[in-house]
């Protein structure tokens, strides 16, 4: 038996369990045992040390041992395991790992068939319809897999063939240099194998562009940049492969009424001065058709903001509602009768000033401010 055919864990004087740590010093412990300058003229020795160096080359690469555990000293011989004696052929060492590990490793199998697009589609909802909820209806055009074909792409009653280009890998290789070179076979695109008739309703793509109609729930509480993710209902893939998903994108009109804030609605309501200045009740919409009571405190302040607990936006995909919040507005009236005015002037004589202590506390600043300036 030549050295090339010993066993390489003999050679190493190691177990086929041993692990690389293991392996790497035996070869350091043999290689110097062995070594040409510490025999010199010693043909043995020189073919000892070769044969050991050799075995440590394989067992070191975790591909490479894979392989020779498979296959032993075949892996490495021209046609592969067996020496063309019965047994499966490969091209080369790449071949041999890809039979081992699958084409993440050797770079010769088939390319695996590419999922289909994803979509995206923008629907624009009111803010009635972001609060309660509903079914939307949409209409789209997207690719789907061909009915007379079944996304084969093959005219129905035909077949495929394998593709004489890179003879079924889906990859074909070019020596360039010292390199080889490996990208997906320009004709049959990954697949490693050919069309042989197209399908004449899709062109041998396997599908097509058609009209689709999809009805999809828009939950409670969705607000401008909700995605909603509904799973298969983008593009169909190529030749039968899975579909994408669509993205549907939410988008909240602006409301008359409200504005919003998360779950948090805002609405601003103008009152009278009679009715800020003594107090009153008014009744305004909610969100959800509900007429809502508020209580306006005796002198209360343009700006003043009042909140109503539970009276905002539901919370998407949870419990409860968010708040109202009031922001009062007090209207200086413009057009008044003569009575009006006459009743008004009665109100400003009897005026001290005390009626609106913002006006006169800033009134005395400025007076302040004059009086420092003058001294």
């Amino acid at each position: 038996m030549s050295a090339a055919e010993i066993d390489f864990y003999e050679l190493l004087e190691v177990d086929r369990t041993a692990d690389d740590k293991t392996i790497k010093s035996s070869y350091r412990r043999l290689a110097m045992r062995y070594h040409p300058d510490r025999n010199p003229g010693c043909q043995d020795s020189e073919a000892k040390f070769k044969a050991i160096s050799q075995a440590y080359e394989c067992l070191k690469d975790p591909q490479k041992r894979a392989a020779y555990d498979r296959f032993g000293h075949a892996a490495f011989q021209q046609g592969g395991p067996g020496g063309g004696g019965g047994g499966a052929e490969f091209s080369d060492i790449g071949d041999i790992f890809e039979s081992i590990f699958g084409s993440a490793f050797g770079g010769g199998g088939r390319q695996q068939a590419r999922r289909g697009a994803d979509l995206r589609y923008d629907l624009e909802v009111s803010l009635d319809d972001a609060f309660h909820g509903k079914r939307a209806e949409l209409n789209i055009e997207v690719s789907q897999t061909c009915d007379p074909c079944g996304g084969s792409g093959a005219e129905p009653g035909t077949g495929t063939r394998r593709c004489n280009m890179c003879g079924g890998h889906g990859k074909v290789r070019a020596q360039q240099g010292f390199f080889v070179v490996e990208r997906t076979c320009p004709t049959c695109h990954g697949r490693g194998e050919v069309i042989e008739t197209p399908c004449r309703a899709c062109r041998g793509e396997g599908r097509v562009d058609q009209p689709q109609q999809l009805e999809v729930n828009v939950p409670a509480g969705v607000d401008s940049g909700t995605r909603i993710r509904v799973t298969g209902k983008g593009e169909a893939g190529p030749f039968g492969s899975p579909p994408g998903d669509l993205y549907i994108f939410i988008h909240v009109k602006r409301h008359a009424v409200f504005e919003r804030e998360g779950t948090t609605l805002i609405t601003r309501v103008p009152i009278t001065f009679t009715t800020a200045a003594l107090g009153g009740s008014i009744e305004i919409p909610g969100i959800d058709g509900e007429r809502i009571a508020l209580e306006i405190p005796a002198g209360i302040q343009s700006g003043k903001q009042l909140r109503k607990r539970g009276q905002g936006m539901p919370v998407l995909q949870g419990r409860g509602r968010g708040d109202l919040v009031i922001e009062i507005t007090v209207e200086t009236p413009t057009k008044l009768s003569s009575r009006q005015k006459e009743l008004l002037r009665e109100l400003q004589e009897t005026e001290t000033g005390d009626e609106c202590p913002q006006s006169k506390g800033f009134f005395e600043r400025i007076k302040d401010a004059w009086s420092d300036l003058t001294e």
